[in-house]
């Protein structure tokens, strides 16, 4: 992916997290929400590992290059979204 298709990918993440966000308060109905950031973090961690894991056919070692994480740290995230 060049410089430029990877930075409108990046884009539409946003764009992506900003109309869940949005739909997210609209749902709240003017209630305040609680623990907003471990909620969101969690969420766009996990969704970000399945989707490592998958692209890298579930091989631990490559995913963990592929996030710039230790294979260990990988594995810890792993177990905590039981995904393996």
């Amino acid at each position: 992916m060049n410089g430029k298709s990877s930075a409108k990918a990046a884009r539409q993440i946003d764009t992506s997290f900003e109309t869940a966000l949005m739909q997210y308060f609209d749902a709240l109905d003017g209630e305040e929400p609680s623990n907003l950031y471990d909620m969101v973090i969690g969420r766009a961690e996990r969704a970000l590992f399945a989707s490592v894991m998958d692209r890298a056919q579930g091989n631990q070692t490559r995913a963990a290059k592929m996030l710039g994480l230790s294979r260990t740290t990988l594995r810890n995230k792993l177990l905590v979204y039981k995904l393996i």
